[in-house]
């Protein structure tokens, strides 16, 4: 019985390490700098949310979540979150696009910039992203035509039911240590 409780309690310790998240270092070991290719470097990797994002950087740099159209024309005007000081973690609390860009001018024109999605972990309810606004400035008429245009429609399945990770974790942990209980308590009579 003894030994039946020392694997109870080991596969209980070893749990959580089955749910951990990952830690991407942006840039790899170059870092967060003007001659990254933040693009590519994005492109293999799949961010889930409770994921984090190490950035390394110099003093002149900075790290600045921005919106989409801050994004994608590199301006400073409406930060969401500046972070400085060289290294800085940002733990993807959300589903949906990221935008970050470093704030020193002319860095950002230079490709310092980073646009990722984030996904739902498994049982983490997602965030509705906005649709993007027409180019035209929001018509959805085609011009010399004044009939409206049936806009397209995709099927998106509902998220799954909400249960955090960190839920289920401190469930097992607890089914764990009362099945530890349990088996030390009736080895003992």
């Amino acid at each position: 019985m003894a030994n039946i409780a020392s694997a109870l309690l080991i596969l209980l310790l070893a749990a959580p390490a089955a749910y951990a998240a990952t830690t991407y270092t942006v840039g790899d070991t170059n870092g967060w700098t003007t001659s990254g290719d933040y693009t590519t470097w994005a492109s293999d990797k799949t961010f889930t949310v409770g994921d984090s994002l190490l950035f390394n950087y110099g003093f002149s740099h900075s790290v600045a979540e921005v919106s989409k159209s801050d994004y994608d024309s590199c301006s400073t005007s409406n930060l969401v979150k500046t972070y400085t000081g060289g290294s800085s973690t940002i733990t993807l609390s959300a589903a949906g696009p990221m935008y970050f860009i470093c704030s020193t001018p002319g860095h950002c024109g230079n490709g310092m910039k980073l646009a990722i999605t984030v996904v739902a972990a498994s049982g983490t309810p997602s965030t509705p992203t906005t649709p993007a606004t027409p180019s035209d400035g929001g018509s959805t008429t085609p011009s010399g035509s004044s009939s409206p245009t049936t806009p397209s429609t995709s099927t998106t399945s509902p998220p799954p039911p909400y249960t955090s990770g960190a839920t289920s974790i401190l469930y097992n942990m607890m089914l764990g240590v009362f099945l530890v209980l349990g088996t030390t308590v009736a080895s003992m009579c």
